[in-house]
């Protein structure tokens, strides 16, 4: 135990002053101690000034827009954030059966020959792909079933495009070509046919589904982007390798929109008010690049998706479904990969790009995703398409 004694002062019994040194070291303790009591008390030392707390938080609220900008200016790798799930490809059977595919010989008229046992195939033969100008005549239907109400719109649009109709390099009269239909459908992702897709004469894409940054499962050449206004791309890394743009008509200011885009003239603000997504202005690719996919595709494909469906009237086919139908009419061989939407499973991915969920699908009520299964898996069994992605 230490024990300290009580220290005392006691002052001279005479009035005599202090020594000097005693007063020197007197004053120095007090003052030891006035500054000991500064430097624990004083507030100025846990507080930045003014200036450095205005500094501070300029530093500080530049930091947070930084976080925030630099990733919009400058995405990540979609494919690293989105594709990373497989490093290996999920189904090797598939992958095998497709690569095995395109190892056998272009077969001529496949797809015509395979599509006669089916009670629809009448309704899938000889449709126009493209509109062109001696086609105009009076139509009986409305967009997106025809383009009655239209035809001065039509007429401005194909005065913008060079070459309308079906060009040559498409035709059906040259040599045996292959079709691939890309779908946005969640069961691409982690396919890794992407190298498989890119081997095909015809690479059919819909909307503004990403090639950029997907490439392992989805491919990177595009032949024919099939879409409408507010579907359009508008990264021009999109259009990259990209043949020729369709445009869907489903009313009269797409084709309006389509003037716009090879003209290099603005649509008024009071147009664009119109549309119910913000489309691109400006898309490139020359004019000989784009064409108007003919209305007689969407409403035959509409025909068909009839009788799979207990619904009455006009059937309004998705893109998916419109563009088999198109393949159909251009290739001998049509595969299909991204097809085959899984309503049973509402947590499975919905598309191959994001990580939205099937149940989405439920909320859209314009389209009958069932028929269509349906009908898709009846080309699948005739043999007339080939389903490489296994969902049908």
């Amino acid at each position: 135990m230490v024990t300290m004694n009580r220290l005392s002062v006691k002052e001279p019994d005479d009035d005599s002053p202090l020594l000097p040194e005693a007063v020197e070291a007197s004053a120095t303790t007090i003052v030891f101690h006035r500054q000991k009591l500064i430097t624990t008390t004083d507030p100025g030392h846990f507080f930045l000034s003014r200036r450095d707390n205005l500094a501070f938080s300029l530093v500080l609220l530049f930091g947070c827009y930084s976080a925030i900008l630099i990733p919009a200016y400058f995405p990540l790798d979609r494919e690293a954030s989105v594709s990373d799930d497989y490093p290996q490809p999920k189904d090797l059977v598939l992958l095998n059966q497709s690569a095995l595919l395109l190892l056998g010989p272009c077969q001529r008229h496949w797809c015509l020959n395979h599509l006669k046992p089916l009670a629809c195939s009448t309704g899938l033969l000889d449709i126009p792909v493209f509109v062109q100008q001696d086609m105009l005549k009076p139509w009986d239907l409305p967009p997106p079933l025809g383009l009655q109400g239209s035809e001065q719109h039509l007429a401005l649009a194909l005065a913008s495009l060079p070459q309308p109709g079906l060009p040559p390099s498409l035709s059906r009269e040259g040599s045996c070509r292959r079709c691939v239909v890309v779908g946005n459908g969640g069961i691409l992702h982690g396919s890794h046919l992407g190298s498989h897709i890119d081997q095909y004469d015809i690479i059919i894409r819909l909307n503004n589904a990403p090639v950029p940054g997907f490439k392992r499962d989805a491919g990177s050449r595009t032949t024919i982007r099939l879409m409408y206004p507010e579907g359009a791309p508008h990264s021009p890394n999109e259009y990259q390798k990209t043949t020729m743009v369709a445009l869907v008509v489903f009313k009269s200011l797409d084709l309006d929109w389509l003037t716009s885009v090879i003209t290099k003239t603005p649509l008024s603000f009071w147009s664009k008010l119109w549309f119910w997504r913000e489309v691109v202005d400006d898309i490139p690719l020359r004019p000989e690049n784009y064409r108007i996919l003919h209305p007689e595709i969407i409403h035959k494909t509409g025909q068909v998706l009839q009788t799979y469906t207990l619904k009455q009237g006009n059937m309004i086919p998705t893109l998916g479904a419109s563009a088999v139908v198109m393949a159909l009419q251009l290739c001998d061989q049509v595969s299909l990969a991204g097809f085959g939407y899984d309503m049973q499973h509402p947590q499975t991915r919905l598309h191959y790009y994001e990580t939205l969920r099937m149940g989405a699908m439920k909320a859209q009520v314009v389209h009958d995703i069932s028929a269509e299964k349906l009908f898709l898996r009846d080309l699948v069994v005739a043999g007339a398409v080939t389903d490489l992605t296994g969902a049908l």
